[in-house]
This record gives structure tokens, sequence and C-alpha cells, in this order.
């Protein structure tokens, strides 16, 4: 009797963008920008948004570049390894 078969939910790798942290980047100022003409189109505190946008920036650009680095970084140990086995 054969084992059941599962299904994977997982995402397969993809290799990284040219430019992953110039791409990163400009899609967090976008969403900041998106942040700001969210709040002045529904009459809300502008300068309170661009504080909002502002510190939105900053922390997810924090941190998706420190994902970016570890994720480069492994992958470069990655190649390493599967060119040296040594």
């Amino acid at each position: 009797m054969s084992r059941p078969r599962r299904l994977r939910w997982g995402v397969p790798e993809q290799p990284p963008p040219k430019h992953p942290y110039r791409d990163t980047l400009i899609m967090y100022g976008a969403f900041a920008v998106l942040i700001v003409l969210v709040a002045w189109a529904t009459g809300g505190g502008v300068r309170r948004a661009v504080l909002i946008a502002i510190l939105f920036y900053v922390v997810a650009s924090a941190w998706s570049i420190s994902r970016w680095r570890n994720r480069l970084r492994e992958e470069r140990e990655d190649e390493r390894t599967r060119e040296d086995p040594l």
C-alpha cells in the first residue's frame, strides 16, 4: 500500500530580484505616499499621517533590508558549500 500524497502549501523559492534593496525602498515609499494621500482624501490629519508614513517607511525598510541581507548571505554560503564541500 502506498503512502498518501500530501499537498505542499509553501511558496516555492524564487531567486532574488536584480535590485532587492532599491525595489523594497521604492515600494515602501509608495506605501508611505499612499498613507498620506488617504489621510488627505478622507479629511484626516495630514501632519499626523506624514509622521506615521515616515515611521512606517523607516521601520519597514529597516526590517526588509535586514531580511534581505540575511537571505543573500545565506544564499552565498549555500553556493560556497555546494562549490567546495570540504
